[in-house]
């Protein structure tokens, strides 16, 4: 039987496991889902336009023209303008309120009594806030007497009075001169609580950013609490409970309308308007004090009357002048030291020398005034400190009363000059020697050519000599070409290992001192030296006790042994090579007579800054004068008025005192050329001879040397046994006998 077959189809039969049709498959996906895209983004943008050109048509209807469209341009600038000072105002309060992170209040809880070195008081730190009169109990006429004097709208501002600073510029200006300030209670508060006395654009912003954050945080009656607590008064003493108790003897509730306004005139000048110090002009001022009373309508003149016939007087108190700097200094390490002591009402033995901090001043002073004007210069600082890191002395300022702002610990300033022994250090570190030869020549690092002062240049000299003249390009080219990989590093390195607390700028122009320091950093850098290399330990503090007497701080108990900062081969290099420089470098006028001196002078760029920093074998000392606003002196240097200074302050401390060697120099006293540069070290400027100030002596030499003598024969006598002490006692009873020990 025949079967018959079904015709066959021409079309290839599509097998769906067919691994050919796959990628058409997918790629008609990949099609759909970019149409699906395409599609999708042009409607948006379709519909975006609609939305636009309906919210233009919309906002047609408030177009304005002529006058009106003018103002709002304006309007709008005006907005985009308060935009960008928002953002700036942001910008600058951020450093300002950085200021008050932290317990703020809290910052000043310590009630601290300093002693000096030899245990006598010298001054008070510090405020219990439990025992200061509330503001409500505080005398009326004597908070108006403030508010009339200080500032009359403080009730009516918000920390700044635009009112108030207009008047005070309008006045100042009639005046030709400051003859009124601007400053609220609340922006002197800021500056008390949070700021220095440093006459910047930056610290007066802060201020203004403070008063306004003081103003938010803290009511009326506790700004002006604060306040009248801590303002600097006069005669080592903060706030005006503690001035009413040193000048009058009496509790500030209980002060006089008189008293009063001698006290409210303190505030703005207490250096001058001491009462201590110038009565006169203290009551001079009280009566401005009254006037102003009047004038603000505060109190009749009927009211007043009394006080200006009977002004008030004052307990004599001497011209009794506190270290105040040296004890602002001192408050910061005790609250550094026992911070986290439960105590915090203490009696601190300190390290002062009341002697040496006299003389201090006095050469600070005395060199201001014959010369100050000459150099046009106005401050200066000091920092004098004993082999071994004991702060005998410290003036931060020439007057205290005028600004508190302490230049010795607080100020930063180029060191010019003075800096290069770090540089120096390090390369006596690395094997080079005092007479290691070396090419005074023009060097270029980067864009940047020193030059030397004298403008030429000597070619080949050796380190110490190199050192002694001041050469600007011998510690460039030692750090670019001898002191090895990243020598800017080793050199801020170097300075932290000498004791240097401010941060060093990295910048290849520290080799010559472009990097601002402390002139305390530089003093406790340089007494690294008489220490022989090792660390010097500079501190202010020596004991903290409670008032039951128990010790709760030791510097030599609780303080680790100082390490070592050079090798003893490096530090007696540096030594041979800076006790040339008073000799036959540029600091002539600091060798100190009869006691070898070394040290290294400093001047910075337009005479900014004069320093001289050197030691003996008995102390080290920096030295700095200047201005507060940067201008620059009558050519100024290191070794003119600070080399003077040193000089003067070192004869003081040399008298009466075992003299110590320098480490590893052994020629005593190196011969001057025979025509020197300058005037002799007991001369001034012009020839004339210097007043030897005489150092107070506390017993005789005679009397010290026999006591000295008694001690090393009790040291080294054979301890008695019983016998021997009772045959000794019973020789001492007969008449006419005595004993070897007698």
């Amino acid at each position: 039987m025949l079967v018959a077959k079904p015709a066959m189809d021409p079309r290839p039969v599509q097998d769906p496991f067919n691994q050919e049709n796959r990628p058409r498959k997918r790629s008609n996906i990949l099609l759909r889902i970019d149409s699906w895209i395409d599609s999708t983004i042009w409607n948006a943008g379709f519909r975006v336009g609609e939305i636009w050109e309906e919210i233009t048509i919309f906002f047609r209807r408030f177009r304005t023209r002529g006058v009106w469209k003018a103002v709002f341009e304006v309007a709008g600038e005006g907005m985009n303008a308060g935009t960008a000072g928002f953002v700036l105002l942001l910008a600058l309060a951020l450093p300002a309120f950085e200021e008050t992170a932290g317990n703020w209040q809290a910052r000043d809880d310590f009630a601290v009594t300093f002693l000096d070195r030899y245990g006598n008081e010298i001054g008070h730190r510090g405020i219990i806030h439990e025992d200061s009169a509330p503001v409500d109990q505080l005398p009326d006429h004597f908070i108006k007497a403030v508010l009339a004097t200080e500032d009359r709208r403080f009730f009516d501002h918000f920390g700044i009075d635009f009112l108030g600073l207009a008047r005070a510029m309008t006045e100042n200006v009639k005046a030709n001169s400051v003859v009124q300030g601007g400053s609220t209670i609340t922006q002197q508060l800021a500056k008390n609580l949070f700021l220095t006395n440093e006459r910047t654009i930056e610290r007066k912003v802060k201020e203004a950013f403070l008063a306004f954050w003081l103003e938010a945080n803290l009511s009326k009656k506790e700004i002006l609490r604060l306040y009248l607590d801590r303002a600097y008064m006069g005669g080592g003493t903060f706030g005006a409970a503690a001035a009413a108790q040193f000048y009058f003897g009496k509790d500030i509730t209980e002060v006089s309308i008189a008293e009063a306004a001698m006290l409210a005139g303190l505030f703005k000048a207490p250096a001058r308007y001491a009462p201590h110090i110038n009565l006169p002009a203290a009551r001079a001022r009280a009566n401005e004090v009254l006037s102003n009373l009047v004038q603000g309508d505060l109190m009749t003149e009927g009211q007043v009357i009394g006080a200006r016939r009977n002004p008030a007087s004052v307990i004599d108190r001497g011209d009794r002048d506190a270290p105040d700097y040296f004890l602002d200094w001192a408050f910061d390490e005790v609250k550094r030291i026992a911070g986290g002591f439960a105590q915090h009402s203490l009696i601190v033995r300190t390290t002062l020398d009341p002697g040496m901090q006299e003389a201090a001043d006095a050469a600070v002073e005395t060199t201001l005034r014959q010369y100050g004007d000459r150099y046009r210069a106005s401050q200066a600082a000091l920092v004098l400190i004993e082999n071994g890191g004991a702060v005998r002395a410290m003036v931060g300022g020439r007057d205290y009363g005028e600004s508190q702002f302490n230049r010795a610990s607080r100020a930063l300033r180029q060191p010019g000059s003075s800096f290069k022994i770090y540089t120096y250090s390090l390369a006596m570190e690395k094997g080079m020697t005092p007479d290691s030869p070396i090419v005074d020549a023009p060097i270029r690092w980067g864009n940047w050519a020193p030059g030397n002062y004298s403008g030429g240049y000597s070619g080949r000299v050796d380190i110490k000599t190199a050192l002694a003249r001041s050469i600007n390009t011998i510690p460039v080219r030692l750090a670019k070409e001898r002191l090895g990989e990243d020598a800017i590093g080793q050199i801020m390195e170097m300075t932290k290992k000498f004791g240097v607390e401010t941060p060093i700028r990295r910048d290849v122009t520290i080799p010559i001192g472009t990097s601002e320091v402390t002139v305390l950093d530089q003093a406790t850098a340089y007494a690294v030296f008489p220490a022989g290399g090792y660390q010097s330990r500079r501190h202010g503090i020596a004991q903290i006790m409670n008032y039951n007497g128990d010790v709760l701080y030791d510097f030599s108990r609780d303080e680790p042994a100082p390490e070592r900062v050079l090798t003893e081969t490096a530090a007696a290099y540096m030594n041979q090579m800076l006790t040339r420089v008073p000799y036959v470098g540029t600091a002539r006028r600091a060798a100190v007579d009869g006691v070898l001196t070394a040290g290294k002078t400093g001047t910075t760029q337009a005479y900014r800054d004069a320093w001289f920093c050197g030691y003996t074998g008995n102390f080290a000392a920096a030295v700095w004068f200047g201005n507060d606003d940067y201008t620059s002196s009558n050519r100024m240097t290191g070794g003119s008025l600070p080399a003077m200074t040193f000089k003067r302050v070192m004869d003081y401390a040399h008298q009466g005192i075992e003299l110590r060697a320098i480490p590893g120099v052994d020629n005593p006293l190196p011969e001057p050329r025979a025509t020197p540069l300058v005037a002799s070290a007991s001369t001034d400027a012009d020839g004339n001879a210097l007043p030897q100030r005489q150092r107070t002596r506390s017993l005789n030499r005679e009397t010290t040397d026999v006591l000295r003598g008694l001690m090393d024969k009790l040291n080294s006598a054979k301890p008695l046994g019983e016998a021997e002490r009772l045959a000794a006692v019973e020789a001492s009873l007969q008449p006419g006998v005595a004993t070897a020990e007698q």
